[in-house]
């Protein structure tokens, strides 16, 4: 054996081989003038090992122990080479057969790099990663690892005895890439990356491209087939392919799918992506919401969390079930025609040290300089928004879940925090722009990319940002100089109202802007009013508590918070719990109280929870021109003495137009005068203070008909009872 083949012999024991393909494998030689084929292989396990000609079994070669640590040779006199396996014997006796990893050629093209460094690989998960996929008619995994700065990466699993010597990558002409096909792997075998870093750390990673993983505490990575799962919901893709967002209803319940129902007999275990089909989309559908949007269900380290420290963006959390049964939860809430938005976390991202973190022993997926790479305030790290490979990563994960999952939009978390350089930080803490500036260019360039992207594979899909600040034309398209979001959260609305709803009636008067002030910037952006988790955690609260009052105040209170909220011009968003008044503030370490809707008051907050969302889906007004002037205008906004607002959601025509009336007081109207835009017979179709709901029961029954009188600028009136602490609904009939 050469020098040069004793040095990479030497490499490839001491784990430190770029490329063990040039020395594993078959390879063409000469001996005494004549051609040859030399094999070799690496197995420690194995005692014996022979070459196997697979078109003639008769062609045996048994291979020489060179290394008494387990490298085999042979070479034989052959014109050419020749498709082979190896039949291996153990030191225990046992016998196997499997294919050589380090007789194929690379499977990762100069196209799929170059794309990949480009930024714009868009189905890079089906080369980085795990694969299961058939090379040479040999069925296996190929695995993809991009670790530029390693001196060696390696799949370590429970195929090799976790052995980093054993299945080293190749750097594929030095890219950066590292790739090897195994053969013969199967769905749920256990793998990690072993990276070996220039400094001679050994790092073990979960893969950042992994389909699935294991259960925590464990985190290794399955090999996953991700394209078996038959669907169901070809109707409902269908019509989404045909309907924008802007002309559906959308009332969104916010999830946290480890919270919303647990059982208790059974250790408070968490309810499986199957349960969770046969019992939160039903209630879901009786409850008339349109959407589900879940709290992150990407892998994620910790129960006692929220889900936002991502380990495994593409890995779908092992604690309600695998990828199949999750796409069944999707197809299921899309036969009963339910959307599904997933929270999606592209901000940062854990220092788990099995993450991306320093993951080839360098800053390679955050920056290194921690004024732009770290959130000081809570502990992560924030991606490299100006590498085309990190974007790279996040983009394709972004299309990976709406296209692998058949999900209807990403709602965006901290939006805000990406925006700007100094978010979250002090003086000094921080870098500049090249142009002197706190805007991270890199990140808006980032999500302008994204965005377009998205928008031109499902145009009507849902592009959901949490941004917080007043940053301008979050939800514009990126061409006309927008982020490229769609709908972006009302956090204004959601604060004023509060603020609003949350002192006791007599002092409300004194705040009634707040009530009124987000007409003025309503058509700015395409806005969901939300009321989301964020509001009743961390001694906030719940929503029932917010409100001031003794107990019949506190739910008329919160009824009217919903009618309100339904009749504004805006989609919509409830967190869970909400819908039936739960009191206790929501923590993600156990169930929701549903045992409260054995009292009253719970149930019949719940059934208007339930009625507002059909009247809402049910009336077009509501929904059907919430980005539009047109589609609203006060009849009254500034009753602020008794705490009352009114106002017209219009329809295609006079019989499709809705009046909403609000009374903020404990004091009730008789026979008050209300201006209308059309003369003729009013009913009204939502009462929050029915008597069915708890309320006082000043409900106006029967028609109501229009008197020819000025009020408000209208030429004609209807006389109304208002309800106390109410909210009601009218139309022409």
């Amino acid at each position: 054996m050469s020098n040069g083949k004793i040095l990479e012999m030497q490499a490839l024991l001491d784990a430190e081989h770029t490329n063990p393909h040039h020395f594993l494998g078959m390879h063409t030689g000469t001996k005494d003038g004549k051609k040859t084929v030399i094999v070799r292989a690496f197995m420690p396990d194995a005692k014996f090992v022979t070459c196997v000609d697979i078109s003639d079994d008769k062609n045996q070669y048994k291979l020489k122990k060179v290394h008494f640590d387990g490298i085999f040779e042979v070479e034989v006199e052959r014109e050419a080479q020749f498709k082979y396996k190896f039949k291996c014997e153990g030191f225990d006796d046992n016998k196997w057969e499997v294919f050589d990893p380090y007789c194929f050629s690379p499977q990762i093209s100069d196209l799929d790099i170059y794309l990949f460094k480009q930024g714009t690989h868009y189905s890079i998960w089906e080369k980085l990663g795990s694969t299961m996929t058939v090379v040479d008619g040999v069925k296996g995994v190929l695995f993809g690892v991009w670790a530029p700065n390693a001196k060696r990466v390696s799949i370590v699993g429970n195929f090799n005895n976790w052995d980093g010597r054993v299945h080293s990558m190749r750097n594929i002409d030095a890219s950066g890439i590292w790739e090897i096909f195994i053969p013969g792997l199967q769905t749920y075998d256990m793998y990690k990356i072993e990276i070996k870093a220039q400094n001679g750390d050994l790092l073990e990673k979960s893969d950042p491209y992994a389909f699935f993983s294991e259960l925590r505490p464990g985190k290794a990575s399955f090999v996953y087939d991700i394209n078996t799962y038959e669907w169901h919901d070809a109707e409902y893709m269908e019509k989404r392919e045909r309907t924008s967002y802007k002309d559906k209803p959308m009332s969104i319940y916010e999830v946290h799918l480890g919270s919303w129902k647990r059982f208790p007999a059974e250790n408070n275990r968490f309810l499986s992506f199957k349960e969770l089909a046969n019992e939160l989309v039903p209630y879901v559908v009786k409850m008339g919401y349109t959407h589900i949007e879940l709290m992150p269900v990407q892998e994620h380290p910790l129960d006692l969390s929220w889900g936002y420290q991502v380990t495994g963006c593409y890995s779908v959390t092992s604690r309600y079930g695998n990828p199949d049964e999750f796409m069944y939860f999707v197809d299921f809430c899309h036969q009963n025609n339910i959307g599904v938005i997933l929270d999606w976390v592209p901000a940062h991202f854990p220092k788990d040290s099995n993450g991306l973190a320093n993951f080839d022993g360098t800053c390679l997926y955050e920056h290194e300089d921690p004024r732009k790479g770290e959130h000081l305030e809570w502990g992560t790290k924030v991606f490299n928004y100006g590498r085309s490979e990190v974007k790279n990563f996040l983009i394709a994960n972004a299309i990976y879940w709406i296209e692998k999952y058949h999900l209807d939009g990403l709602r965006v978390d901290a939006v805000s925090s990406m925006l700007y350089l100094d978010y979250g930080r002090n003086e000094g803490e921080w870098i500049p722009n090249e142009y002197g500036g706190r805007e991270n260019n890199e990140a808006i360039e980032f999500m302008k990319h994204m965005n377009t992207v998205l928008a031109g594979r499902f145009p009507n899909i849902l592009l959901v940002a949490e941004e917080s600040t007043s940053w301008s034309m979050v939800s514009h398209p990126a061409q006309y100089g927008g982020l490229g979001f769609n709908l972006k959260w009302n956090m204004g609305w959601m604060n004023d109202f509060l603020s609003y709803i949350s002192k006791e009636p007599i002092h409300r008067s004194y705040h009634h802007n707040n009530l009124t002030f987000a007409m003025v910037y309503a058509y700015t952006e395409n806005f969901i009013l939300v009321l989301s988790h964020d509001e009743v955690v961390h001694g906030k609260g719940s929503l029932i508590n917010k409100m001031p009052g003794d107990l019949w105040q506190k739910f008329a209170n919160l009824r009217l918070t919903f009618g309100f909220m339904y009749g504004h011009p805006g989609k919509k968003l409830m967190f869970m719990g909400g819908e039936f008044g739960q009191f206790a503030e929501w923590t993600e370490s156990q169930s929701l109280d549903w045992h409260l809707l054995e009292y009253d008051h719970h149930k019949q907050m719940q059934d208007f929870s339930r009625d507002v969302n059909h009247v809402y889906k049910a009336n077009k007004a509501l929904w059907h021109n919430d980005f539009q002037p047109g589609g609203f205008s006060w009849i009254s906004c500034d009753d602020y003495q008794r705490s009352i607002v009114s106002f017209v959601r219009y329809g295609e025509c006079e019989e499709d137009t809705v009046i909403v009336l609000c009374n903020f007081t404990p004091v009730a109207h008789e026979d008050f005068k209300l201006g209308v835009p059309f003369a003729g017979t009013y009913k009204e179709i939502l009462n929050s203070d029915d008597e069915k709901y708890g309320g006082s029961d000043v409900v106006n029954v029967g028609d109501i008909p229009t008197v020819h009188s000025e009020a408000y600028g209208y030429e004609n009136s209807v006389y109304l009872r208002v309800p106390p602490l109410g909210v009601l609904y009218i139309k022409k009939m």
